[in-house]
């Protein structure tokens, strides 16, 4: 069943970390808290996995030190091939963990369900590992640490290896999640369903805090380059908006620009309008056909087509706004 947390989970303690003369972690102090859902991100090898590894004791710090409370039961998902007994059965490979899974509000969930739940049929159930693709395979591990009931989860880059059917699967594995988790992933859509604050892997092994999701972490850091390059300039910051502009900042902003410009500007506002509504007919859809593999894959596409063309026109809007500006 679920496992509670004690008042102590996990306490990193001025920890640092070096590979060489390269510095991945510089003095790093946090203590993690029961309902903690952090996303990890950064340039590939500044450190991210580093920290999951030292979390789990798979790696020594070179200084500082990591304290883990007594009821604590850490699952981790890594980027690692595992070797699965070929001649088992699916779900006896999943019961050898657990008969069961207890949800947040008490249900339980037995072995066959949770594998129903991650894409495989009751007939699949019974078939041997050795005949599982590597994704099935990939998805079987992850099951089994689920099942394993922990209440720190750790994840290393799941949507590089798990289909998109699994990953919707492990999205609303993740909203009735009772612990702490931390996300390591470069997948802005994935952290923004799944995680509430961001930490970024900076030179120097420095890490950076960010409160809110990755488009949040996103919002931030467009503002603070802003005010770098125009530090003067007030209005910098009510222009960093996720959502389409205000009608007063487009009025300023027109007044300045060419009459093919203005026409774009008009354009660009309803093209935003437009998509921000689709985004959110998308999500809807997603859950409506959440057991629809083929058309799972049709609107993840969609979705992504539509998230590339709001960046462009948002990035567009932002630039004739600054230019008018000028």
């Amino acid at each position: 069943g679920a496992r509670r947390l004690g008042s102590k989970i996990i306490e990193f303690l001025d920890v640092s970390k070096s590979y060489g003369d390269r510095k991945l972690i510089n003095d790093f102090t946090y203590f993690l808290k029961r309902d903690d859902r952090i996303g990890i991100i950064g340039a590939n090898g500044a450190g991210k996995t580093t920290l999951l590894e030292i979390l789990t004791k798979r790696t020594e710090p070179d200084a500082g030190a990591i304290e883990i409370g007594q009821t604590v039961h850490v699952g981790y998902y890594d980027q690692e091939s595992r070797a699965l007994t070929e001649d088992q059965r699916v779900i006896d490979y999943i019961r050898e963990t657990a008969e069961y899974v207890s949800t947040a509000d008490g249900t339980q969930i037995t072995a066959s369900q949770m594998l129903e739940k991650f894409l495989f049929a009751p007939a699949a159930q019974y078939s041997y590992i050795k005949n599982l693709s590597g994704g099935e395979r990939r998805r079987l591990y992850l099951l089994k640490i689920l099942m394993g009931a922990p209440n720190v989860l750790l994840l290393d880059e799941p949507t590089n290896d798990l289909d998109i059917p699994t990953l919707i699967a492990l999205e609303e594995y993740l909203d009735d999640f009772p612990g702490a988790l931390i996300v390591v992933s470069h997948d802005r859509y994935f952290l923004d369903r799944t995680i509430e604050n961001i930490f970024k892997f900076e030179s120097g092994g420095e890490i950076r805090e960010f409160p809110g999701d990755y488009s949040a972490y996103l919002e931030i850091t467009e503002r603070e380059s802003k005010q770098a390059e125009t530090p003067a300039a007030p209005k910098a910051e009510a222009r960093q908006s996720a959502s389409a502009p205000t009608p007063a900042v487009t009025d300023y902003a027109a007044k300045k620009l060419s009459f093919k410009e203005k026409r774009e500007l008009a354009s660009l506002e309803q093209e935003i309008s437009d998509g921000e509504k689709r985004a959110a007919e998308i999500a809807d859809e997603l859950n409506l056909h959440a057991t629809d593999a083929f058309k799972l894959n049709e609107l993840f596409a969609e979705q992504q087509r539509l998230n590339e063309r709001l960046d462009a026109a948002m990035h567009r809007w932002a630039e004739l706004a600054e230019r008018a500006d000028i």
